[in-house]
């Protein structure tokens, strides 16, 4: 009894292991290729991340169709960061260490993105942000975060081609800046405007500060940056405040040309202001969607969501194909072959303009694009190449 009891005992645990197999390593995982998704897919940043996972999905699904990414399918794994630093934090821990993805997309703010670096660093997995613009996401205090890339330009870049754009097509002599005091992005973006104003001899008059997702009403402050009667007000946040922002500026009969940097561009922001108070207004954005390298895109959204994509979609599109020609680059999804492909991504031909990897920064070389909004359409004005 005690042999025969030794010999079910072994089939079993046989069994088991072979199960075991199958389950965690065996097969399945051989046939596909897990990319974690860390997105604002709830919060006050929600029409951001929602419209980048649509387009993710949609670049994936395409790719699947085609046979995969060397001979296998992408499989997404979506996690909400709530539009919060600590929730990104747990969303890529999730994603790193119990999902094993072996890269992940997002998150599309700057804050959020930084939330995320130490885990992903720790992890050894690479993560690419559509969206996110601050100068110290990928590199900080002279070091460059290795894990760490964008498929966007950079606050001080967008800051500069806003500035420009302000002295030599608007003719602005004065600004005044309504920053978001908490905000990382706005700052960044306020600093670099700023620095490339006066260099250009313009003057900053009037410089106020608001709090994101707390104020409503910013008719007191306004008040102040009417006095000061700058030809141009500066506004780095994101649509939910911007657009509040401007409408009630025109209520207040404020005539003045007001600016912003790409998180005014959502197809929200018209809802929230309304078209009439968005004329004389212009923002730096990384593309613009009647460019015709977006019109396969634009057809290939509408016909799978029933709905028009926007720009932080199209950079989701960007960045999941990114990710998948990096993978085709290194031959296969080890890590440090796969953050190596990042790195030295050269010709990236995205539907948002070419992309070149700087591997100092890993900070993309690409344009940008200045949109003026038009009876409640954003309508492509210029595009800005870098220096």
């Amino acid at each position: 009894m005690r042999r025969m009891f030794s010999i079910a005992t072994a089939a079993l645990l046989s069994l088991a292991l072979v199960t075991g197999c199958g389950a965690t390593g065996g097969q399945k995982s051989a046939e596909v290729i897990k990319v974690g998704g860390n997105l604002e897919l709830s919060g006050g940043a929600a029409a951001f991340g929602q419209y980048a996972e649509k387009a993710i999905k949609l670049a994936f699904d395409q790719q699947n169709a085609k046979g995969g990414v060397l001979g296998k399918q992408l499989e997404y794994v979506s996690a909400d960061n709530k539009s919060d630093p600590g929730e990104s934090t747990v969303a890529s821990t999730k994603l790193a260490t119990q999902n094993k993805v072996v890269a992940i997309l997002g998150p599309m703010t700057s804050g959020n993105t930084l939330a995320a670096v130490q885990v992903v660093t720790d992890s050894k997995v690479p993560l690419i942000t559509p969206t996110g613009t601050s100068d110290n996401v990928t590199f900080e205090n002279g070091k460059v975060k290795p894990w760490i890339f964008r498929a966007c330009f950079i606050d001080p870049f967008q800051g500069q081609v806003a500035a420009n754009f302000a002295t030599d097509t608007l003719k602005a002599k004065t600004a005044a800046l309504f920053i978001d005091q908490k905000g990382d992005y706005s700052k960044g973006l306020a600093t670099s405007f700023k620095e490339n104003f006066e260099r250009s001899g313009g003057k900053i008059v009037e410089e106020e500060q608001y709090v994101a997702g707390s104020d409503l009403d910013f008719r007191a402050t306004l008040v102040r940056i009417k006095a000061s009667n700058p030809d141009v007000v500066f506004v780095p946040g994101y649509y939910q405040e911007v657009g509040l922002i401007v409408k009630q500026a025109r209520e207040m009969e404020m005539k003045q040309t007001f600016m912003g940097g790409d998180g005014w561009g959502s197809p929200q922001l018209v809802d929230v202001a309304g078209a009439a108070a968005l004329e004389n207004t212009y923002y730096v954005n990384h593309g613009a969607m009647d460019d015709p390298g977006m019109t396969q895109f634009i057809k290939d959204f509408k016909e799978k969501y029933s709905s028009e994509p926007d720009t932080f979609a199209a950079l989701g599109y960007d960045t999941a194909n990114l990710l998948i020609k990096a993978i085709e680059n290194a031959g296969g999804t080890e890590s440090e072959n796969l953050r190596s492909a990042l790195e030295n991504m050269k010709g990236f031909q995205g539907i948002s303009g070419e992309l070149n990897v700087d591997p100092a920064t890993h900070n993309p070389v690409k344009s940008a694009a200045i949109l003026q909004f038009k009876d409640g359409k954003s309508v492509f004005m210029t595009k800005v190449n870098p220096k």
